[in-house]
């Protein structure tokens, strides 16, 4: 006998929504069917749509800046995750430069998040590195990791690798067949002047480090033949200037990733009172770079939050050096993003994902694969509210969303049903070898 049938709901299969009936077995979704079956439990999602659970390819629970850690842990960041329809996230290793230093990277992130009611999965990060750059994508991979991101900027702490070692890097993933996740700025276009204040934050991360530093990547990536990944594009300039230049390599050897705060907020919010809370980078960009980025939304593969939650006392400074950069979202991403993009935003948010990250068994409504499911109430003009993580703000609270989540539920269990936190178990998945 089937555990679970979900029927009546509006089911998102193939970039339609079509009424049919779920059945669940052994944390699998073993029959979609418009027959009626016997099953342990029946939920009635009439009125509801049925999306394949949500996946954040792009988080940071406990991330350690060394003076300030980011305030959600791997169990309330996961709980936030679960009232947003999250049912797996990927966070990051600490950056390290060693072969040795990764296996205890993994070791350590991976007791850490044993609290976590979602799933999860990492991508390894490598700093300025120190060893044999294959003998590093080996451990990686033996690890069960075939993502690894870079940093092509923070010199200042030492993160950045060198363009040589990226174009290493770029052999390497095609040979070897991982995606490199590259945080894309121009580092000697940054200016760390220490009288900015945090108004100052699109002056001192400027659009023109994003833009020329992707551009040189997306060379690197064609001229290689590798696989890259670019994390929390923030501007339509950008994006413009790489499907200009690029566009045969775009969402097949280079794709991009977005963030709602990209489409949600401009720069002018830095000038507002409370413009302390709107800091993370890259920074918020022009009004006409966002319009940009909006019209050319179909060339934006992936969405991630970059949830990085710090408190509003924390944030709460003059300087921009003494600001953390990031801020929260995974729990309002759904609803915003449908807002801005309508049914495009789910592939990006699933499907998408789980391709481009190795996630066997994620990201779509189809039998044997994980019954992970985002049970979401259309709303129209809905005012996004709710806050269930440790943050003591949000940025989206009180805007226009598209409804919200009434379930969610993971591996054929319900973690949040119908309103009402239950409690979960989320374990570790690992990924598999990029195929793009």
């Amino acid at each position: 006998m089937y555990q679970l049938a979900i029927i009546k709901g509006k089911v998102y299969i193939n970039q339609s929504f079509i009424e049919t009936n779920i059945y669940i077995k052994d944390e699998k979704i073993a029959l979609i069917s418009n027959q009626i079956y016997p099953a342990l439990e029946t939920y009635d999602a009439n009125g509801y749509e049925i999306l394949p659970g949500i996946i954040d390819p792009h988080v940071h629970f406990e991330l350690d800046l060394g003076w300030i850690k980011s305030v959600d842990n791997f169990y309330s960041g996961s709980v936030s995750a679960i009232y947003g329809g999250v049912t797996t996230y990927i966070d990051f290793l600490e950056p390290v430069d060693t072969v040795e230093g990764l296996e205890k990277a993994f070791l350590s992130r991976m007791s850490l998040a044993k609290k976590s009611v979602a799933d999860y999965h990492f991508h390894a990060t490598i700093k300025n590195p120190k060893c044999n750059l294959e003998e590093f994508v080996l451990k990686m991979k033996s690890l069960g990791m075939h993502t690894l991101k870079l940093f092509t900027t923070y010199s200042d702490s030492d993160r950045r690798t060198v363009d040589s070692d990226i174009t290493e890097l770029l052999k390497l993933s095609k040979k070897h067949r991982f995606l490199i996740m590259a945080h894309i700025e121009n580092d000697d276009l940054i200016k760390l002047n220490q009288s900015y204040t945090y108004k100052d934050l699109p002056m001192s991360r400027d659009t023109i480090a994003e833009s020329t530093e992707a551009l040189k990547l997306a060379k690197f990536t064609k001229e290689t033949k590798g696989n890259l990944y670019m994390v929390h594009l923030s501007s339509g300039h950008t994006l413009v200037g790489l499907i200009d230049q690029y566009k045969d390599l775009i969402n097949k050897n280079f794709f991009i990733e977005s963030c709602p705060q990209y489409f949600t907020f401009t720069k002018d919010v830095l000038n507002s009172e409370k413009g302390y809370l709107y800091t993370f980078a890259p920074p918020l960009r022009s009004l006409k770079e966002q319009e940009l980025l909006f019209k050319n939304s179909n060339y934006i593969h992936t969405i991630g939050t970059d949830h990085c939650a710090f408190m509003k006392q924390d944030k709460k400074k003059k300087y921009l050096h003494e600001i953390p950069l990031g801020i929260g979202g995974i729990e309002h991403s759904l609803s915003m993003m449908r807002h801005h993009l309508g049914d495009q935003a789910i592939d990006k948010m699933t499907i998408h994902v789980a391709q481009t990250q190795g996630l066997r068994n994620k990201g779509q409504i189809k039998e044997g694969y994980d019954a992970d499911f985002a049970i979401f109430k259309s709303i129209p003009n809905e005012v996004v509210s709710g806050l269930h993580g440790t943050c003591d703000y949000s940025l989206y609270e009180g805007l226009q969303g598209s409804g919200k989540v009434i379930s969610t539920i993971l591996r054929g269990k319900f973690v949040l049903k119908n309103g009402e936190f239950l409690g979960g178990e989320g374990q570790w998945i690992e990924g598999c070898d990029f195929n793009g």
